[in-house]
């Protein structure tokens, strides 16, 4: 059985009472609060008086998987080749993908939890095993090697990693990416790293796995313009893989989707190649928001909040709150007019904490957490 993302479930619900009346701040969706750049509308709509509105190539335009590689190889300080590219509607794509052309059924994929819950729905409804490593707060939202060496079984085929994370924020550092690298290639595994977020990231620098030794060849990078770039409705991603993975993802697409959208791919292009200031100020912009949101949190009575070092959500601890999750996401809705996610959207092991996500403008986080005081206070 399919799973869900429940962040669709609780918008629809704050839609239903902003219906009857209600005042709701919007802290539950993913989706960056700024305009797609410029540029980037611009040549969509070029692309789209010129024609581009027929089918394409099912992995993608030439010229834009080699954009995508040269920008991949950019940011990451190695090379790709277009080959290595397949452009696909969004990032969900990639998983469902990867999953498929990797996994048989009664197959072990260890995956983040808390984390995206698509990669435990996936890997369940292809009839394999989703095997959860445990995100720890203590460990500043990363995962234990030591843990993760003691999961992989002889069915073990793929470990799943996202940094930055949804929804805590955390990063994996070198040391653990070395740590993973050395257990895939000593097991043979694949790795299925989703850096969405790799260019929303405060004081750090992102380390893809895939620049480690020995792990170009097993490492599926799951990239896409929905974050950085506000496309969200653009529905545009890509994997970055090893050519001989390469086309039996391109024949999935062919059977799935055919083609991603040709005028849209033209429009990520130049995303890719042109001026990357909105992205800086975005990220600037969501690292005040952040700072806002996680002193707020920190003040108010049951609630601690680690400091996130990439994406925009903060997924503070409400344990001493003396609700659950839901409780907690339940009461802040309806009595707080505040929306949010449970921590167990994004697994069993989100139990005791809530993912707020701060691409909303500094007045509504201001508004939200005076709003989440009041209400956490009359509980008391």
């Amino acid at each position: 059985m399919l799973g869900t993302e429940t962040a669709f479930e609780v918008l629809a619900k704050a839609r239903a009472l902003e219906a009857q009346g209600k005042s709701i701040i919007h802290l539950e969706i993913g989706e960056p609060d700024f305009d797609t750049p410029g540029n980037v509308k611009a040549a969509g709509i070029d692309a789209i008086q010129r024609n581009f509105t027929h089918y394409g190539p099912s992995a993608g335009l030439p010229d834009v998987r080699k954009a995508i590689a040269e920008y991949s190889g950019k940011v990451r300080g190695m090379e790709f080749s277009p080959e290595e590219v397949v452009v696909v509607p969004g990032g969900k794509p990639v998983m469902f993908y990867a999953i498929m052309a990797i996994m048989n059924p009664g197959d072990e994929i260890i995956y983040p939890n808390p984390g995206f819950p698509i990669y435990e729905s996936m890997i369940n409804f292809m009839g394999g095993k989703a095997v959860p490593i445990h995100i720890r707060e203590e460990r500043e939202f990363s995962l234990d090697v030591g843990e993760l060496r003691k999961l992989v079984t002889d069915k073990t085929r793929m470990i799943i990693i996202n940094s930055p994370a949804n929804p805590t924020g955390g990063i994996l550092e070198r040391a653990d990416l070395e740590g993973i690298a050395e257990i895939a290639i000593k097991h043979d595994l694949w790795v299925l790293s989703d850096e969405i977020y790799q260019q929303i990231i405060y004081g750090k620098q992102h380390l893809s796995i895939a620049t480690l030794p020995g792990m170009k060849e097993r490492t599926i990078i799951l990239d896409g313009f929905s974050k950085a770039y506000a496309m969200t409705g653009w529905r545009l991603g890509y994997g970055v893989m090893n050519k001989s993975i390469a086309p039996h993802i391109t024949r999935l697409m062919t059977n799935s989707n055919s083609c991603t959208a040709t005028f849209t791919q033209m429009a990520g292009a130049a995303a890719l190649r042109g001026p990357q200031d909105s992205v800086r100020k975005m990220t600037e912009e969501f690292r005040r928001r952040r700072d806002l949101i996680v002193g707020g949190l920190n003040k108010i009575p049951g609630f601690s909040c680690k400091m996130p070092h990439g994406a925009f959500y903060v997924f503070p601890n409400i344990k001493k709150s003396g609700k659950t999750s839901q409780q907690m996401s339940d009461y802040l809705l309806n009595e707080g007019g505040v929306a949010c996610l449970p921590g167990t959207s994004f697994g069993a092991l989100g139990e005791g904490y809530l993912r707020f996500s701060y691409a909303n403008s500094e007045e509504n986080i201001r508004e939200a957490l005076k709003r989440i005081d009041a209400a956490v206070r009359k509980l008391k």
